[in-house]
Protein backbone atom coordinates (compact mmCIF):
# COMPACT_ATOMS: atom_id res chain seq x y z
CA UNK A 1 0.00 0.00 0.00
CA UNK A 2 1.95 3.20 -0.68
CA UNK A 3 1.54 6.18 1.31
CA UNK A 4 2.33 9.49 1.36
CA UNK A 5 4.63 10.52 4.56
CA UNK A 6 3.31 14.44 4.82
CA UNK A 7 -0.21 12.92 3.99
CA UNK A 8 -2.54 13.41 7.47
CA UNK A 9 -4.63 10.80 5.75
CA UNK A 10 -2.26 8.66 5.96
CA UNK A 11 -1.75 9.30 9.01
CA UNK A 12 -4.87 8.10 10.24
CA UNK A 13 -4.98 4.92 8.33
CA UNK A 14 -1.75 3.83 9.50
CA UNK A 15 -3.00 4.86 13.40
CA UNK A 16 -0.67 7.17 13.86
CA UNK A 17 -2.78 10.41 13.73
CA UNK A 18 -5.94 9.87 16.18
CA UNK A 19 -9.86 9.38 14.44
CA UNK A 20 -12.60 8.25 15.08
CA UNK A 21 -13.10 5.12 13.21
CA UNK A 22 -15.83 4.31 11.64
CA UNK A 23 -15.33 1.42 8.92
CA UNK A 24 -12.75 -0.34 7.52
CA UNK A 25 -12.08 -3.07 5.09
CA UNK A 26 -8.74 -4.55 3.04
CA UNK A 27 -9.06 -1.44 0.77
CA UNK A 28 -10.99 1.63 2.74
CA UNK A 29 -11.30 3.22 6.12
CA UNK A 30 -14.00 5.80 7.00
CA UNK A 31 -13.45 8.20 9.97
CA UNK A 32 -15.41 11.08 11.19
CA UNK A 33 -14.96 14.73 10.30
CA UNK A 34 -13.34 16.66 12.37
CA UNK A 35 -15.00 19.66 11.05
CA UNK A 36 -18.30 18.77 10.26
CA UNK A 37 -21.12 20.04 8.36
CA UNK A 38 -23.49 18.05 10.19
CA UNK A 39 -24.45 15.56 12.72
CA UNK A 40 -22.35 12.03 11.26
CA UNK A 41 -20.53 13.92 8.69
CA UNK A 42 -17.49 11.34 8.21
CA UNK A 43 -14.89 10.47 4.96
CA UNK A 44 -14.20 7.67 3.26
CA UNK A 45 -10.69 7.44 2.19
CA UNK A 46 -8.66 4.82 0.09
CA UNK A 47 -5.82 2.73 2.50
CA UNK A 48 -3.82 3.54 -0.34
CA UNK A 49 -2.62 6.80 -1.58
CA UNK A 50 -4.13 8.47 -3.99
CA UNK A 51 -3.89 12.29 -4.64
CA UNK A 52 -7.11 12.87 -6.14
CA UNK A 53 -9.89 11.70 -7.98
CA UNK A 54 -7.84 11.84 -11.37
CA UNK A 55 -5.19 9.75 -10.07
CA UNK A 56 -6.95 6.84 -7.95
CA UNK A 57 -6.86 3.70 -9.56
CA UNK A 58 -10.44 2.37 -10.69
CA UNK A 59 -10.86 -0.67 -8.23
CA UNK A 60 -9.81 1.73 -5.23
CA UNK A 61 -12.79 4.43 -6.85
CA UNK A 62 -15.12 1.58 -7.12
CA UNK A 63 -14.78 0.01 -3.45
CA UNK A 64 -14.30 3.91 -1.54
CA UNK A 65 -18.02 4.24 -3.46
CA UNK A 66 -19.13 1.19 -2.30
CA UNK A 67 -17.91 1.87 1.49
CA UNK A 68 -19.81 5.36 0.95
CA UNK A 69 -23.11 4.03 -0.22
CA UNK A 70 -22.76 1.44 2.57
CA UNK A 71 -22.29 3.90 5.38
CA UNK A 72 -24.61 6.48 3.92
CA UNK A 73 -27.69 3.84 4.28
CA UNK A 74 -26.43 3.02 7.98
CA UNK A 75 -26.48 7.06 8.51
CA UNK A 76 -30.32 7.07 6.96
CA UNK A 77 -31.06 4.24 8.96
CA UNK A 78 -28.97 5.25 12.49
CA UNK A 79 -29.16 9.07 12.65
CA UNK A 80 -32.68 9.40 11.50
CA UNK A 81 -31.23 11.84 8.42
CA UNK A 82 -33.31 12.81 6.09
CA UNK A 83 -31.36 12.68 2.59
CA UNK A 84 -27.21 12.54 2.42
CA UNK A 85 -24.73 14.30 -0.12
CA UNK A 86 -22.04 12.50 -1.54
CA UNK A 87 -18.92 15.06 -2.11
CA UNK A 88 -15.70 14.97 -3.87
CA UNK A 89 -13.60 17.68 -4.50
CA UNK A 90 -11.32 17.28 -6.66
CA UNK A 91 -8.49 19.71 -7.24
CA UNK A 92 -7.79 23.14 -4.98
CA UNK A 93 -10.05 25.34 -7.22
CA UNK A 94 -12.86 22.53 -6.37
CA UNK A 95 -12.23 22.87 -2.35
CA UNK A 96 -10.12 20.22 -2.02
CA UNK A 97 -7.99 21.05 0.97
CA UNK A 98 -6.27 17.71 1.54
CA UNK A 99 -4.75 16.27 -1.37
CA UNK A 100 -5.40 12.35 -0.59
CA UNK A 101 -8.44 11.17 -2.57
CA UNK A 102 -11.73 11.31 -0.05
CA UNK A 103 -15.17 10.99 -0.14
CA UNK A 104 -17.05 12.84 1.78
CA UNK A 105 -20.67 11.51 3.57
CA UNK A 106 -23.09 14.30 5.00
CA UNK A 107 -26.27 13.57 6.52
CA UNK A 108 -28.85 16.06 5.64
CA UNK A 109 -31.52 16.88 7.67
CA UNK A 110 -34.13 18.92 6.16
CA UNK A 111 -34.70 22.51 7.89
CA UNK A 112 -32.30 21.73 10.81
CA UNK A 113 -28.85 21.61 9.59
CA UNK A 114 -28.26 25.30 7.70
CA UNK A 115 -26.69 23.83 4.88
CA UNK A 116 -27.23 25.55 1.53
CA UNK A 117 -25.99 24.57 -2.17
CA UNK A 118 -22.69 26.40 -3.16
CA UNK A 119 -24.56 27.63 -5.87
CA UNK A 120 -27.83 28.69 -7.20
CA UNK A 121 -29.20 26.46 -9.87
CA UNK A 122 -30.38 28.46 -12.65
CA UNK A 123 -31.20 27.65 -16.57
CA UNK A 124 -27.80 28.22 -18.57
CA UNK A 125 -27.67 29.38 -22.42
CA UNK A 126 -29.07 25.96 -24.14
CA UNK A 127 -26.54 26.56 -27.36
CA UNK A 128 -23.64 27.09 -24.81
CA UNK A 129 -24.54 23.58 -23.00
CA UNK A 130 -24.53 21.99 -26.48
CA UNK A 131 -21.71 23.13 -27.32
CA UNK A 132 -19.39 22.37 -24.11
CA UNK A 133 -21.37 18.87 -24.52
CA UNK A 134 -20.22 18.45 -28.00
CA UNK A 135 -16.71 19.23 -27.38
CA UNK A 136 -16.59 16.66 -24.97
CA UNK A 137 -18.29 13.71 -26.67
CA UNK A 138 -15.74 14.09 -29.14
CA UNK A 139 -12.58 13.60 -26.94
Amino acid sequence: MSTESDCPFCGIVAGTIPSTKVYEDDKTFAFMDIAPASDGHLLVVPKAHAKNLLEIPAEDLAAVAQTGQRLAQRIMATLDADGVNLINSCGEAAWQTVFHFHLHVIPRYAGRDGLTLPWVPTPGDADAIAATGARLASD
